[in-house]
């Protein structure tokens, strides 16, 4: 009776579990699917950052956010994202390997850990997860991206990026940055604006568009050379 009643008790928990687990499948496939026609009025961080401003009385911090079509955003600044961040962007499907063996290997050499996450995985991060450092965002970080991926072209993952991309504290999106940093539109970016924007991306809360460091004007000018060979989607 014992044994009946276990078997009974550990069937009813596994039919829950696979509820939950269809449930949430059917919820991020929908998710994805409307985010390829509907662009996203705030990210999971401008909420949250919008929520602290209210619930602090700090209406002087509340996160910049502007959706632009990606027509409305300076080829030049396209090309400079591909350029620093990820060059094999339209002939990968989410995940570049290359990078991946080359982190591994500094990794191994160097003890020095240093990032591979390409543009379609800081979308998947921006657009449908929060900030944080732990093993299940990583793992739903790849799971979005495979599913972006698949239901997404390149052009809409490109305009989700460019859009959602942290560019500093309360600056999320290129329009925002744009306006933050040159006051002028994303449309209308140089190639010497889009490339020094562009420069702080690997860490935009530490680096500086306004006082950039000699070091920042030299990832400028070398993403400014990558910029002339870079294909749009």
């Amino acid at each position: 009776m014992k044994k009946n009643k276990r078997k009974k008790g550990a069937s009813r928990i596994w039919k829950i579990i696979l509820k939950i687990v269809l449930f949430l499948f059917c919820f991020t496939i929908v998710q994805v699917l409307a985010l390829k026609f509907i662009n996203p009025p705030f990210t999971p961080n401008v909420a949250w950052e919008w929520a602290e401003s209210i619930i602090k009385k700090q209406p002087e911090k509340r996160p910049k956010y502007a959706f632009k079509k990606i027509e409305l955003i300076s080829p030049h600044l396209r090309k400079a994202v591909i350029a620093a961040e990820d060059q094999r962007f339209l002939s990968h499907n989410g995940f570049d390997f290359n990078e991946i063996k080359n982190a591994l290997k500094t990794l191994i050499k160097r003890k020095k850990l240093r990032g591979a996450s390409t543009i379609s995985m800081q979308t998947a991060r921006s657009v449908f997860l929060l900030s944080s450092k732990s093993v299940f965002r990583k793992i739903a970080e790849i799971y979005y991206t495979v599913l972006i991926e698949f239901f997404w072209d390149k052009r809409r993952i490109l305009e989700m990026y460019l859009n959602t991309v942290d560019w500093g504290t309360g600056v999320t999106g290129a329009e925002a940055a744009a306006q933050k940093y040159f006051s002028t539109s994303a449309k209308n970016l140089t190639p010497a604006q889009a490339a020094l924007m562009t420069s702080i991306l690997p860490n935009p809360h530490l680096w500086s568009v306004k006082h950039p460091t000699p070091f920042l004007n030299l990832r400028q000018v070398q993403i400014m050379k990558d910029m002339h060979q870079m294909p749009l989607p």
